[in-house]
Formats: C-alpha cells, sequence, structure tokens
C-alpha cells in the first residue's frame, strides 16, 4: 500500500492549500486546479466581479 507522503500533490488556485492526489482524479490529474466546487466557484465570481470593477473604473464620467 501506498503511502499519502508518496502521492503527489499540488496548491489549489482558489486558497492556496496543499491537495494530494486522488483516485477519482487519476485520469484528470494534469487539469485539476481546484480542491472544490466551491473554491472553482469563488474564484469564477473573482475573475467576473474583478473584471466588472475593471470596466467601471476605466470608462470615462460623462460631463
Amino acid at each position: 500500500m501506498k503511502k499519502k507522503s508518496d502521492l503527489p500533490s499540488k496548491l489549489c488556485r482558489g486558497c492556496q492549500k496543499p491537495m494530494v492526489w486522488r483516485k477519482a482524479w487519476a485520469r484528470t490529474w494534469d487539469q485539476v486546479l481546484y480542491c472544490s466546487d466551491r473554491c472553482q466557484k469563488e474564484a469564477s465570481r473573482k475573475r467576473h466581479d474583478g473584471t466588472a470593477q475593471t470596466d467601471r473604473t476605466t470608462r470615462a464620467a460623462p460631463n
């Protein structure tokens, strides 16, 4: 049996916590970016909110 410390790991892009390889991710480990659906949704929300604020601040105010 393998030790958990022998399994590959990487950081979640959402919360920056380490996540360890899971059997469910065996085929898609290279594409896994987030540790949970919650982190993925929050990151998506931040991207959309940040873009909307940037768009508002770059527009010139009407005189």
